[in-house]
């Protein structure tokens, strides 16, 4: 006959024997783990069963309340981008988003000492007790740290806005379209702020977001100002002084500040009167772009993919060429990227221009929402060391959601260039049918010009499709994507 188990003694599978009071302590340990558990799914759950009922009963509707909040954000933003494009641009909302992370990382963490106190950690064994403090811990600091982490990335895109978006001057869109200037240019000691080597204006749908990107060469002479303007009072019979080119306007209004006391960048407002002289458009927002600093967002985003078509070197035009970006389709990191946008080196400024509608283009349809969460501390950095505008804060989700739309759309591309315009005596009249006659074709009012042969066959220059002589393809073009 087998012997029989005492009462107070249990057996285990390996053939140990468990007292009822190791059997106790098993139990409190478990109980222990599981309101630590509850406390990290359901927080106030474990005060709720086991401890102070008001505190779990707050924190549970609090939770609750932010559960439903969140889902149904999510939902509606699935058919609504543009509250999404809202929330993340209300500077107010940014603030009160921060604080509340702030604010539940201590309240969570509150909540789990109280668990850790509500489970006795006193009356575990020390091994018990070594795990319940370790776990605990682990939760305790995941928990504050994610929050904390999302306060600090909140704070970031605040910091962003306010930094980078500080105008408060609201313009409506001009026929039906927002044009915004584009500026590109080098800073470096001796000069005036930045050169504006690169302008071009995207001419922007306010309903579709389809965009015209209008490219004006710096090498510009001899245009008209509008009447009424500053410049014009000045340069009546246009800009047609000696080696006066288009991208000398900024320095001329630099060098004459006192014309303009109520602007805070004189060069851009004058470089704005000038191209809305050219184009007859009106420019609503401008961004300055420092081409020195382009390479850390492309970086910060991954790289952009195009294709180099030749050989782009690297330096030249005063400085050694160190290296060439070889031909072939792929991804491009910041350097490279830079170097295929402004290299003149045994190329031309129109070739150049072409390149650059390219980077444009490759940007614009590449930067995915999942790219722009994922690697957004990186891009508000680069952003804010590399852009300046006058867009107002206000205006940011607008034109988030315009960009959205744009991604999914062709862009189309006119620049004033040769053989189309006489850079040293444009046809002013020309210029301005050529630009409404381009916009009149994006929105559809237009006919499609018919084919020609300017761009047949596989004629490279500069790294462009297309010659000075006949035009380059990415300048003149109904879908900058295929041109490029």
């Amino acid at each position: 006959m087998p012997p029989v188990t005492s009462p107070g003694l249990l057996g285990g599978r390996d053939g140990s024997r468990f007292t009822a009071a190791d059997r106790a302590a098993r139990v409190r340990f478990r109980r222990a783990m599981a309101l630590m558990v509850m406390t990290l799914v359901v927080p106030g759950s474990a005060q709720l069963v086991a401890g102070n009922r008001r505190i779990g009963r707050i924190a549970l509707r609090i939770w609750l309340a932010l559960v439903v909040s969140g889902v149904l954000t999510l939902t509606v933003s699935v058919f609504w981008h543009e509250l999404v494009f809202w929330m993340v641009s209300n500077t107010g909302l940014l603030l009160l988003l921060r604080l509340g992370l702030m604010a539940a990382a201590v309240a969570w963490a509150v909540l789990f000492l109280d668990a850790w106190r509500i489970g006795q950690p006193l009356t575990l064994g020390l091994g018990h007790r070594r795990a319940v403090v370790g776990v605990n811990g682990v939760l305790c600091l995941s928990v504050i740290g994610t929050l904390l982490f999302g306060a600090h990335l909140v704070g970031v895109q605040r910091s962003l806005i306010l930094t980078m978006f500080g105008s408060d001057t609201v313009t409506n869109a001009h026929d039906g379209r927002y044009n915004v200037l584009l500026l590109g240019g080098d800073s470096g000691a001796g000069r005036w702020g930045l050169r504006p080597d690169s302008m071009t204006i995207a001419s922007i749908d306010a309903e579709t977001g389809r965009t015209v990107l209008i490219g004006l060469p710096r090498n510009l002479a001899n245009f008209p100002f509008p009447r009424g303007s500053v410049m014009r009072q000045q340069f009546p019979n246009g800009f047609d002084c000696e080696g006066c080119y288009l991208n000398g306007v900024s320095t001329w209004a630099g060098d004459n500040t006192e014309l303009f006391p109520n602007s805070d960048n004189p060069g851009v407002d004058a470089t704005i009167q000038a191209i809305e002289g050219i184009t007859a458009l009106k420019i609503n927002y401008w961004a300055m772009v420092n081409l020195e600093g382009f390479k850390d967002l492309v970086d910060a985003v991954g790289g952009v993919t195009l294709t180099v078509r030749s050989p782009i070197p690297v330096g030249g035009l005063g400085s050694d060429v160190t290296g060439y970006i070889q031909p072939g389709t792929r991804k491009l990191n910041g350097h490279d990227t830079l170097w295929y946008a402004r290299a003149r080196e045994g190329s031309d400024d129109y070739s150049r221009m072409a390149r650059q509608k390219c980077v444009m283009n490759a940007m614009l349809h590449e930067i995915s929402p999942q790219v722009a969460v994922s690697n957004f501390e990186q891009i508000a950095n680069a952003s804010t060391a590399m852009i300046s505008t006058n867009l107002p804060a206000s205006e940011l989700d607008r034109f988030m959601a315009l960009a959205l739309k744009a991604k999914d759309q062709k862009v189309s591309t006119l620049s004033l260039v040769p053989p189309m315009i006489n850079t040293g005596d444009p046809d002013i009249p020309l210029v301005k049918r050529k630009v409404a006659e381009a916009i009149a074709r994006a929105d559809g009012t237009a006919a499609k010009p018919g084919k020609s042969g300017a761009h047949a066959g596989d004629v490279v220059t500069g790294g462009s499709v297309g010659s000075l002589g006949d035009g380059y393809a990415a300048n003149q073009s109904e879908d900058l994507g295929a041109a490029c």
